[in-house]
Protein backbone atom coordinates (compact mmCIF):
# COMPACT_ATOMS: atom_id res chain seq x y z
CA UNK A 1 0.00 0.00 0.00
CA UNK A 2 1.71 3.71 -0.88
CA UNK A 3 1.71 5.86 1.11
CA UNK A 4 -0.82 8.22 -0.19
CA UNK A 5 -3.16 5.28 -0.73
CA UNK A 6 -2.51 4.34 3.44
CA UNK A 7 -4.12 8.05 4.15
CA UNK A 8 -6.75 8.14 0.95
CA UNK A 9 -8.08 4.73 3.22
CA UNK A 10 -8.14 5.87 6.98
CA UNK A 11 -9.34 9.41 6.05
CA UNK A 12 -12.72 10.18 5.42
CA UNK A 13 -15.02 12.12 7.61
CA UNK A 14 -17.38 10.67 9.59
CA UNK A 15 -21.18 12.53 8.55
CA UNK A 16 -21.63 13.13 12.39
CA UNK A 17 -18.10 14.78 12.74
CA UNK A 18 -19.23 17.02 9.80
CA UNK A 19 -22.62 17.94 11.70
CA UNK A 20 -20.96 18.32 14.77
CA UNK A 21 -17.90 21.00 13.21
CA UNK A 22 -21.01 23.01 11.61
CA UNK A 23 -22.62 23.29 14.77
CA UNK A 24 -19.53 24.60 16.49
CA UNK A 25 -17.77 26.09 13.74
CA UNK A 26 -20.72 28.36 12.71
CA UNK A 27 -21.39 30.60 16.47
CA UNK A 28 -17.68 30.19 16.77
CA UNK A 29 -17.03 32.10 13.95
CA UNK A 30 -19.61 34.55 14.35
CA UNK A 31 -19.64 35.59 17.85
CA UNK A 32 -15.70 35.10 17.85
CA UNK A 33 -15.02 37.50 14.91
CA UNK A 34 -17.78 40.02 16.42
CA UNK A 35 -15.66 40.11 20.04
CA UNK A 36 -12.71 40.44 18.55
CA UNK A 37 -13.19 43.26 16.19
CA UNK A 38 -14.84 44.64 19.24
CA UNK A 39 -11.88 43.75 21.63
CA UNK A 40 -9.50 45.81 19.02
CA UNK A 41 -11.43 48.61 19.05
CA UNK A 42 -11.67 49.07 22.25
CA UNK A 43 -8.10 48.50 22.33
CA UNK A 44 -7.20 51.11 19.27
CA UNK A 45 -9.91 53.53 19.61
CA UNK A 46 -10.60 53.97 23.69
CA UNK A 47 -7.55 52.79 25.57
CA UNK A 48 -5.29 56.27 25.38
CA UNK A 49 -2.30 53.98 26.49
CA UNK A 50 -0.17 50.74 25.94
CA UNK A 51 0.51 48.69 28.51
CA UNK A 52 2.50 45.38 28.68
CA UNK A 53 -1.29 43.46 28.84
CA UNK A 54 -2.72 44.95 25.95
CA UNK A 55 0.41 44.37 23.47
CA UNK A 56 -0.06 41.01 24.73
CA UNK A 57 -3.80 41.22 23.90
CA UNK A 58 -3.45 42.88 20.74
CA UNK A 59 -1.37 39.63 19.57
CA UNK A 60 -3.71 37.20 21.05
CA UNK A 61 -6.90 38.98 19.44
CA UNK A 62 -4.80 39.24 16.06
CA UNK A 63 -3.51 35.15 15.90
CA UNK A 64 -7.19 34.13 17.24
CA UNK A 65 -8.89 36.44 14.49
CA UNK A 66 -6.55 35.14 11.72
CA UNK A 67 -7.51 31.65 12.32
CA UNK A 68 -11.19 32.17 12.36
CA UNK A 69 -10.90 33.00 8.81
CA UNK A 70 -10.04 29.72 7.92
CA UNK A 71 -12.99 28.28 9.53
CA UNK A 72 -15.08 28.41 6.70
CA UNK A 73 -12.72 26.83 4.63
CA UNK A 74 -12.33 23.82 7.06
CA UNK A 75 -16.26 23.38 6.77
CA UNK A 76 -16.15 23.14 3.09
CA UNK A 77 -13.12 20.92 2.95
CA UNK A 78 -14.93 18.28 5.48
CA UNK A 79 -18.22 18.76 3.17
CA UNK A 80 -15.76 17.99 0.36
CA UNK A 81 -14.11 15.24 1.37
CA UNK A 82 -10.98 14.08 -0.97
CA UNK A 83 -12.74 16.45 -3.84
CA UNK A 84 -10.63 19.79 -2.51
CA UNK A 85 -10.61 21.37 -5.49
CA UNK A 86 -9.27 24.87 -4.34
CA UNK A 87 -5.78 24.13 -4.85
CA UNK A 88 -2.68 22.42 -3.08
CA UNK A 89 -1.38 25.76 -2.15
CA UNK A 90 -3.88 26.90 -0.87
CA UNK A 91 -4.91 24.24 0.97
CA UNK A 92 -1.36 24.81 2.69
CA UNK A 93 -2.13 28.22 3.29
CA UNK A 94 -5.00 27.66 5.21
CA UNK A 95 -3.60 25.00 7.33
CA UNK A 96 -0.56 26.75 8.31
CA UNK A 97 -2.48 29.97 9.01
CA UNK A 98 -4.93 27.19 11.10
CA UNK A 99 -2.07 25.49 13.33
CA UNK A 100 0.51 28.27 13.38
CA UNK A 101 -1.75 30.81 15.01
CA UNK A 102 -3.61 27.89 17.24
CA UNK A 103 0.15 27.65 18.61
CA UNK A 104 1.11 30.81 18.70
CA UNK A 105 -2.41 31.76 20.64
CA UNK A 106 -1.65 29.11 23.09
CA UNK A 107 2.14 30.47 23.61
CA UNK A 108 0.93 34.42 23.89
CA UNK A 109 -2.03 33.23 26.41
CA UNK A 110 0.93 31.80 28.44
CA UNK A 111 3.07 35.10 27.99
CA UNK A 112 0.21 36.87 29.65
CA UNK A 113 0.04 34.40 32.69
CA UNK A 114 3.62 35.11 33.33
CA UNK A 115 2.94 38.91 32.96
CA UNK A 116 0.15 39.24 34.94
CA UNK A 117 1.88 36.62 37.33
CA UNK A 118 4.91 39.05 37.53
CA UNK A 119 2.63 42.05 37.83
CA UNK A 120 0.95 40.69 40.79
CA UNK A 121 3.31 38.96 42.83
CA UNK A 122 6.59 40.67 42.09
CA UNK A 123 5.22 44.53 41.42
CA UNK A 124 8.91 46.41 41.83
CA UNK A 125 10.75 43.02 40.02
CA UNK A 126 7.88 44.52 37.64
CA UNK A 127 9.34 47.70 36.82
CA UNK A 128 12.53 46.58 35.50
CA UNK A 129 11.31 43.09 33.97
CA UNK A 130 8.34 44.65 31.96
CA UNK A 131 7.94 47.24 29.33
CA UNK A 132 5.80 47.77 26.39
CA UNK A 133 9.00 47.56 23.98
CA UNK A 134 10.06 44.23 25.99
CA UNK A 135 6.57 42.66 25.51
CA UNK A 136 6.51 43.60 22.04
CA UNK A 137 9.59 41.60 21.26
CA UNK A 138 8.22 38.66 23.04
CA UNK A 139 5.42 38.91 20.62
CA UNK A 140 7.40 39.42 17.25
CA UNK A 141 9.42 36.51 18.12
CA UNK A 142 6.55 34.14 19.09
CA UNK A 143 4.91 35.40 15.86
CA UNK A 144 8.31 34.40 13.96
CA UNK A 145 8.94 31.20 15.64
CA UNK A 146 5.93 29.53 14.80
CA UNK A 147 5.87 30.81 10.99
CA UNK A 148 8.91 28.42 10.87
CA UNK A 149 5.88 25.77 11.25
CA UNK A 150 5.12 26.72 8.36
CA UNK A 151 7.91 24.53 6.86
CA UNK A 152 5.69 21.24 8.25
CA UNK A 153 2.35 22.53 7.60
CA UNK A 154 3.10 22.66 4.19
CA UNK A 155 4.44 18.74 4.27
CA UNK A 156 1.61 17.30 5.75
CA UNK A 157 0.43 15.70 3.06
CA UNK A 158 3.87 14.67 2.07
CA UNK A 159 5.64 16.25 -0.65
CA UNK A 160 5.08 16.25 -4.35
CA UNK A 161 1.42 15.32 -4.10
CA UNK A 162 -1.81 16.87 -5.39
CA UNK A 163 -3.65 17.19 -2.33
CA UNK A 164 -6.96 16.36 -2.59
CA UNK A 165 -8.61 16.63 0.53
CA UNK A 166 -7.87 20.02 3.14
CA UNK A 167 -7.40 19.79 6.93
CA UNK A 168 -7.45 15.73 6.96
CA UNK A 169 -6.05 13.22 5.17
CA UNK A 170 -2.52 13.31 6.13
CA UNK A 171 0.30 11.21 5.00
CA UNK A 172 1.55 8.25 6.79
CA UNK A 173 5.06 10.18 7.05
CA UNK A 174 3.14 13.06 9.23
CA UNK A 175 1.91 10.30 11.31
CA UNK A 176 5.50 9.04 11.88
CA UNK A 177 6.81 12.36 12.34
CA UNK A 178 7.71 11.94 16.12
CA UNK A 179 9.23 15.30 15.97
CA UNK A 180 6.38 17.32 14.94
CA UNK A 181 4.49 15.57 18.18
CA UNK A 182 6.90 16.22 20.67
CA UNK A 183 7.16 19.88 19.66
CA UNK A 184 3.19 20.40 19.64
CA UNK A 185 2.39 18.46 23.30
CA UNK A 186 5.60 20.05 24.82
CA UNK A 187 4.01 23.30 23.92
CA UNK A 188 0.96 22.74 25.50
CA UNK A 189 1.34 21.16 28.72
CA UNK A 190 4.53 22.99 29.05
CA UNK A 191 2.13 25.92 29.02
CA UNK A 192 -0.49 24.15 30.74
CA UNK A 193 2.12 24.07 33.49
CA UNK A 194 3.32 26.87 33.54
CA UNK A 195 -0.07 28.84 33.51
CA UNK A 196 -1.44 26.60 36.23
CA UNK A 197 1.57 27.45 38.45
CA UNK A 198 1.13 31.17 37.44
CA UNK A 199 -2.25 31.32 37.87
CA UNK A 200 -2.45 29.25 41.63
CA UNK A 201 0.58 31.59 42.58
CA UNK A 202 -1.54 34.92 41.33
CA UNK A 203 -4.76 33.85 43.26
CA UNK A 204 -2.96 32.99 46.35
CA UNK A 205 -1.16 36.72 46.02
CA UNK A 206 -4.74 38.44 45.60
CA UNK A 207 -6.36 36.38 48.36
CA UNK A 208 -3.84 38.04 50.74
CA UNK A 209 -4.92 41.82 49.61
CA UNK A 210 -9.08 40.95 49.64
CA UNK A 211 -10.69 43.19 52.12
CA UNK A 212 -12.45 40.61 54.52
CA UNK A 213 -15.23 43.46 55.05
CA UNK A 214 -15.40 43.96 51.47
CA UNK A 215 -16.05 41.23 49.01
CA UNK A 216 -16.84 42.77 45.84
CA UNK A 217 -13.55 44.19 45.97
CA UNK A 218 -10.93 44.36 42.31
CA UNK A 219 -9.06 41.75 43.78
CA UNK A 220 -12.27 39.09 44.40
CA UNK A 221 -12.89 40.30 40.99
CA UNK A 222 -9.46 39.85 39.14
CA UNK A 223 -9.27 36.31 40.86
CA UNK A 224 -12.17 35.59 38.64
CA UNK A 225 -10.59 36.52 35.41
CA UNK A 226 -7.41 34.60 35.43
CA UNK A 227 -9.33 31.38 36.75
CA UNK A 228 -11.61 31.94 34.46
CA UNK A 229 -9.12 32.27 31.57
CA UNK A 230 -7.06 29.05 32.85
CA UNK A 231 -10.32 27.27 32.69
CA UNK A 232 -10.92 28.26 29.83
CA UNK A 233 -7.66 26.88 28.36
CA UNK A 234 -7.55 23.80 29.93
CA UNK A 235 -11.25 23.08 28.67
CA UNK A 236 -10.63 23.83 25.43
CA UNK A 237 -6.93 22.91 24.46
CA UNK A 238 -6.60 19.45 26.50
CA UNK A 239 -8.79 17.14 24.78
CA UNK A 240 -7.49 17.53 21.68
CA UNK A 241 -4.06 16.90 23.11
CA UNK A 242 -4.59 13.98 24.65
CA UNK A 243 -6.54 12.52 21.29
CA UNK A 244 -3.67 13.65 19.52
CA UNK A 245 -0.86 11.98 21.31
CA UNK A 246 -3.40 8.54 21.72
CA UNK A 247 -4.04 8.69 17.84
CA UNK A 248 -0.38 9.20 17.06
CA UNK A 249 0.52 6.09 18.93
CA UNK A 250 -2.17 3.87 17.93
CA UNK A 251 -1.17 4.75 14.59
CA UNK A 252 2.50 3.91 14.80
CA UNK A 253 1.24 0.55 16.55
CA UNK A 254 2.71 1.68 20.40
CA UNK A 255 -0.89 0.48 21.43
CA UNK A 256 -3.45 -1.73 19.77
CA UNK A 257 -6.97 -1.02 20.21
CA UNK A 258 -10.18 -1.98 18.34
CA UNK A 259 -11.99 1.79 18.06
CA UNK A 260 -9.66 3.47 15.97
CA UNK A 261 -12.55 4.80 13.81
CA UNK A 262 -13.75 6.03 17.14
CA UNK A 263 -10.56 8.05 17.87
CA UNK A 264 -9.98 9.32 14.89
CA UNK A 265 -13.27 11.26 14.84
CA UNK A 266 -12.13 11.84 18.95
CA UNK A 267 -9.37 13.78 16.80
CA UNK A 268 -11.44 15.65 14.87
CA UNK A 269 -14.43 16.59 17.23
CA UNK A 270 -11.41 17.51 19.68
CA UNK A 271 -9.55 19.93 17.25
CA UNK A 272 -13.06 21.71 16.82
CA UNK A 273 -13.75 22.29 20.06
CA UNK A 274 -10.32 23.70 20.48
CA UNK A 275 -11.32 26.45 18.53
CA UNK A 276 -14.01 27.49 20.93
CA UNK A 277 -10.94 29.38 22.41
CA UNK A 278 -10.91 31.82 19.62
CA UNK A 279 -14.39 33.00 20.69
CA UNK A 280 -13.54 32.65 24.60
CA UNK A 281 -10.52 35.27 24.52
CA UNK A 282 -12.41 37.82 22.30
CA UNK A 283 -15.65 37.27 25.05
CA UNK A 284 -13.06 37.41 28.18
CA UNK A 285 -10.95 40.22 26.70
CA UNK A 286 -13.63 42.41 25.81
CA UNK A 287 -15.54 42.49 29.07
CA UNK A 288 -12.24 42.89 30.54
CA UNK A 289 -11.49 46.14 28.64
CA UNK A 290 -15.11 47.28 28.98
CA UNK A 291 -15.45 46.76 32.32
CA UNK A 292 -11.59 48.68 33.17
CA UNK A 293 -12.71 51.70 30.62
CA UNK A 294 -16.39 52.10 32.31
CA UNK A 295 -14.78 51.57 36.22
CA UNK A 296 -11.16 53.16 35.73
CA UNK A 297 -8.81 52.60 38.95
CA UNK A 298 -6.54 55.56 40.34
CA UNK A 299 -3.70 53.46 41.61
CA UNK A 300 -1.19 51.31 40.51
CA UNK A 301 -1.85 48.41 43.05
CA UNK A 302 -5.82 48.27 41.12
CA UNK A 303 -3.81 48.78 37.86
CA UNK A 304 -1.97 45.64 38.16
CA UNK A 305 -4.88 43.64 39.65
CA UNK A 306 -6.69 44.26 36.47
CA UNK A 307 -4.28 42.80 34.19
CA UNK A 308 -6.01 40.66 31.94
Amino acid sequence: MTEQNFSLDLWNISASVELFQLIIYTPTFILGLLFNIMALSFLFCKVKKLSESTVYMIALIFLDTLLLFTLPFKIISYHLQDHWNLGSVFCSTLESLYFVNMYGSILISLCICVDRYIAICYPFVALTLRSIRKAAMVCALICLGTSAGTLSTFQLHGKGHNISSCFHNFSKSTWQNAGLLSTLEIIFFGSMAAMTFCTAQTVRCLRRHRKPDNPQTHSTRAERIVVTNLAAFLVCFTPYHVAYLMYFLVKNNVIHISFQQVLRDLVQVTLCWANLNCCLDGVCYYFVLKESLEDPLQNSEKRALQKP
